[in-house]
């Protein structure tokens, strides 16, 4: 058996593999196949160098894609089943106030040691630096697959794709994982950016407020109707926002400007209020204190940092008396408040983006072994599959239920025959 790509789901599906074929038969043995010269290093990366490996609570709601399907692969491989999981190979998790699990060490490095050990304890062959070039099916008698690398080629009788999508290139994931599965027969659905940082017009003020963050409700417009809206923190940077709900809209921006559907992204600074409420304070305060700067009067509401750089933005002077600010300049500092505009000029690209929205359609996978419908023998796992998740170590929980449902199930056919040859 040959699984190609040593990433998170590579290595789970790797994992439930081996266990499943030593306890048939101990002489065979599961390959990984990986291109790059050190695996693992997507995990490594991940969560700021900690490794978010899943969520307290995970649903189909937090995934796109066909969520019948994402709810039952889901349900392969809980929450609790992850945390036993990781228990078992020596990794203690905690639970954050956010709902992020992380290994109580803090160190990503820990969560790799553990599965790549894991691989060593059942067998696991792991060879990095072999890029997968071809995966071409045998027919007859000997049914299976070769697969051609940079160091030759191996046959088996069973191959999981587990190649990544295209985020993260440098670590390994370019995207070639969906030629191979074309070549096999699938289709991929259109595949853009997600969890991706957004870059703003230079015009705005976001360099001055660069590492500033604000809790704020962002609502996502495609051809004028209102596609998401949610609540989070959004961070300003040098180049322009990201954050939790940055990095969650993200795929609404990136999906619409591939299709080239008008998008649009406006902010309200002041969640808890609609502008109605705001402007009913803005009175009581003008009417309360109405020899109080603009910006002080703000300051209330937001950082005074930030209403400095929105009232220079709208080219309204900070220091007017509130009972003195015209109505209109009234209006055009209410809408900045809840209704923002911001001028997003593209998303940081492949090289930020966390993982990929799109893939080979869940519809052509079997949902209860994630073998292909239409390539017997061949399983889907992981990123490459046409599944994303929110923020906060639901693509991780992906990951791990995809691989024990393909490891899993290919172990439990393979006979002396499958032995990986080459």
């Amino acid at each position: 058996m040959v699984v190609i790509g040593a990433g998170a789901a590579g290595l789970a599906a790797a994992i439930f593999s081996a266990e499943g074929v030593t306890k048939r038969d101990p002489t065979l043995k599961v390959t990984v196949l990986d291109g790059a010269k050190t695996v693992g290093a997507k995990i490594l990366v991940s969560g700021g160098g900690r490794c978010n490996v899943t969520h307290d609570v995970v649903t189909a709601t937090d995934f796109f894609g066909n969520r019948h399907i994402i709810k039952n692969v889901l349900a392969a491989f809980p929450v609790q089943a992850t945390i036993d999981w990781f228990a078992s190979m020596g990794v203690e998790l905690k639970c954050e106030d956010t709902g992020k699990l992380f290994p109580v060490t803090d160190k990503a490095r820990t969560v790799l040691t553990a599965l790549l050990t894991r691989c060593h304890e059942l067998g696991v062959v792991i060879r990095p630096d072999h890029r997968v070039t071809d995966v071409s099916r045998l027919t007859g008698s000997e049914a299976g697959f070769v697969i051609h690398h940079t160091h030759g080629t191996l046959q088996a009788k069973k191959v999981i794709l587990a190649t990544g999508g295209r985020s993260l290139p440098k670590t390994g994931s370019d995207g070639f994982g969906y030629e191979l599965a074309r070549r096999l027969g699938h289709r991929v659905s259109t595949t853009t950016p997600a969890l991706a940082p957004l870059v703003l017009d230079e015009t705005l003020f976001h360099k001055d407020l660069s590492g500033i963050s604000q809790e704020v409700e962002l609502t996502t417009t495609v051809s004028g109707h209102a596609v998401d809206r949610r609540t989070g923190s959004l961070l300003w940077t040098h180049f322009g926002v990201s954050g939790p709900i940055v990095m969650d809209a993200s795929r609404f921006w990136t999906s619409a400007r591939e299709k080239n559907e008008p998008v649009e992204l406006s902010v309200n600074f002041l969640p808890t209020l609609t502008q109605e409420s705001a402007r009913q304070w803005f009175m009581e305060q003008a009417a309360g204190s109405p020899r109080r700067s603009l910006i002080n009067t703000l300051a209330h509401l937001v950082t005074e940092r930030f209403a400095e750089s929105l009232c220079r933005y709208l080219g309204i002077n900070g220091q007017t008396a509130i009972g003195q600010l015209p109505r209109k300049d009234r209006d055009r500092v209410l809408v900045g408040l809840v209704k923002f505009p911001l001028p997003v000029q593209q998303d940081r690209g492949w090289n930020y983006a966390e993982v990929t929205a799109g893939g080979v359609p869940l519809e052509e996978i079997n949902f209860r072994t994630m073998e292909s419908k239409l390539v017997p023998g061949l399983y889907l796992v992981g990123e490459i599959l046409d599944c994303d998740g929110r923020i906060g170590g639901f693509n991780f929980q992906w990951a791990w239920a995809t691989g024990l449902l393909a490891g899993r199930a290919a172990s439990a056919t393979v006979r002396e025959d499958g032995a990986v040859r080459g």
